[in-house]
């Protein structure tokens, strides 16, 4: 015969959850190893917290009333105990200190009720403080990856998460989708974060942690982003690099701009367009430059006669 998990929390089968987390309460608090130094006391405390986990959980408490903790652990088969059925079978954890701390609170929940020495902690009230301080969660941290042009015009971004909600009757939880909105401003950055307060999974006792969206720029076809400068690479040949050419450059905003260049390009050798980059986030009527970089083609082979040509020209 398997273990009467209401024996356990000194309870009977009709009570309701009130009454199973009043008796978890209890009995935690009494047998924690900290408190107990009974050398029975660990494996009572073990007890009460796998007793809680099952009968604090709706559908695991059904198949547990049904069929015992032989039908839970062992799994029911398909067609026996309804869609409610713990068909897979219930293993604990074994953490208690786990399920202690998720029922009170806080990365140290035992500090809500004892002093180091193990003394209980009285409030002035009669008793001790309540289940503790409610936690929140770290932040979760989600990618946003934008294209220049989203950045360039700024945008609106839908994005479906997925996340625990509470149900109505505060004790059980499912999983439901959301979509959160996020309105991209023109001229923001990589890195620029985006938080949704308390989006996070719900819980009893916690609160849910903020969702973070964090820029992240995709990679573009001409421009490379450089602060609020766009770098564009134009591929000329030696040939222009010398005598000067035009440079035909398509827009984040599709205009054209044909910017003549009259200098000898060398390697080093950069053009500044004044107002042609990325809107600025300050102040979308602003903007910040384009900066012309350039690879020269060198020729893979010339004839003699062009050698010539050249030593003549260039070293006259």
């Amino acid at each position: 015969m398997g273990q009467d998990y209401y024996s356990v929390l000194e309870i009977t089968r009709s009570a309701g959850d009130p009454d199973i987390k009043k008796a978890y309460r209890k009995l935690a608090l009494k047998y924690h190893p900290l408190k107990n130094k009974e050398p029975s006391a660990p494996h009572r405390f073990r007890q009460i917290a796998e007793a809680y986990d099952v009968l604090s959980d709706l559908r695991k408490k059904a198949t547990y009333d049904k069929f015992g903790e032989e039908g839970l652990k062992g799994g029911i088969p398909p067609g026996f105990g309804g869609e409610e059925a713990w068909i897979t079978g219930y293993v604990y954890h074994g953490d208690a200190e786990k399920t202690f701390k998720e029922f009170f609170g806080g990365d140290n929940p035992f500090a809500d009720f004892f002093t180091q020495d193990g003394a209980e902690v009285n409030t002035g009230f009669g008793g001790l403080r309540g289940r503790g301080v409610k936690k929140q969660d770290p932040p979760v941290e989600r990618d946003l990856y934008l294209s220049l042009e989203d950045l360039y015009f700024g945008c609106t971004k839908k994005i479906k998460i997925s996340r625990r909600v509470m149900n109505e009757d505060g004790h059980t939880s499912s999983i439901r989708d959301k979509i959160l909105s996020i309105d991209v401003h023109p001229g923001w950055s990589q890195g620029t974060r985006i938080m949704f307060q308390n989006e996070g999974d719900q819980g009893p006792n916690i609160i849910p942690a903020d969702i973070v969206f964090i820029v992240k720029e995709k990679p573009h076809p001409r421009f490379m982003r450089e602060g609020d400068d766009l770098i564009y690479t134009a591929c000329i040949d030696l040939g222009k690099a010398l005598i000067g050419c035009t440079v035909e450059i398509e827009t984040l905003d599709e205009r054209t701009l044909n910017i003549p260049i009259n200098d000898i390009v060398h390697p080093k050798y950069s053009k500044v367009v004044p107002g042609e980059g990325m809107r600025l986030s300050k102040d979308y009527n602003q903007k910040g430059d384009l900066i012309i970089q350039f690879d020269i083609q060198f020729p893979e082979h010339l004839t003699p006669l062009k050698k010539q040509m050249l030593r003549k020209a260039l070293l006259s």
